[in-house]
């Protein structure tokens, strides 16, 4: 059986961790977790080891301090690619991503041909439930401004609930990956857009965390704003062939 790679980035995740794990480990999908902790104060590694000791199919890195959320993807595409998974998701800790929605972004790369698969806020309409309005105004202001920047034909061009086929990321050089913060879910599409990989947005409800507290701030947008403009620029000078 195809076997899938939930990856999620923790810092300070107690209050959702132990809870995540098992609500993604009961869906009726292949999947294994990999949880990419940032040295979090609360013990959230801690809590991790203690459910691997029951548990093979949970696996933890941690690493020395808070490094970004896109160094922590990285770290965890590369330990799937190594391990050899067929599909490897991205996901928050925090439920703002509902694990019920995981069969349905798995359904879309193994079987429906898609090589990555978005859960999409914006594929029809709004669907973001508990978040400011100016929160909800900023987030889809932002995917607009990426459309026009880029030219992705790309709902929801932030979205961090994702699923890839192993051959994307095989093909792209994710040492060349520049972004760190949210500007790296951006990044990562485009990327993928211009070698050509066929991506389906597949609509979910986004429900903000009830737990914890939110990462997102001020230099994570403004990187995002200005990180558009230079991947673009970059994009001219870059050879996007497949190789055959």
């Amino acid at each position: 059986m195809n076997n899938c790679l939930i990856i999620i980035p923790t810092y300070n995740e107690k209050e959702n961790i132990d809870k995540i794990i098992p609500a993604i480990l009961s869906q009726p999908i292949p999947a294994e977790v990999l949880i990419i902790d940032d040295n979090s104060p609360d013990g959230t590694a801690n809590i991790v080891r203690e459910l691997q000791k029951n548990n093979k199919k949970i696996h933890l890195i941690t690493r020395k301090g808070k490094l970004g959320l896109g160094t922590a993807y990285l770290t965890g595409f590369k330990w799937a690619l190594d391990h050899k998974f067929d599909y490897i998701f991205e996901m928050d800790a925090d439920f703002s991503h509902n694990p019920n929605d995981l069969p349905r972004l798995y359904d879309a790369v193994a079987h429906n041909g898609a090589d990555l698969a978005i859960g999409s806020r914006y594929k029809s309409g709004v669907n973001v439930v508990n978040w400011p309005i100016g929160r909800v105004l900023m987030s889809y202001a932002a995917s607009i401004y990426v459309r026009i920047i880029t030219g992705m034909n790309i709902k929801d061009t932030t979205a961090g609930f994702k699923c890839y086929k192993s051959k994307v990321l095989k093909t792209i050089n994710l040492d060349n990956i520049s972004s760190k913060g949210y500007a790296f879910q951006i990044e990562m599409k485009f990327i993928a857009w211009k070698f050509g990989f066929n991506i389906i947005e597949v609509p979910i409800v986004f429900t903000d965390r009830k737990f914890g507290s939110s990462k997102m701030s001020g230099g994570i947008f403004n990187e995002a704003l200005w990180g558009v403009v230079k991947m673009k620029w970059r994009s001219f000078y870059t050879n996007y062939k497949l190789n055959s």
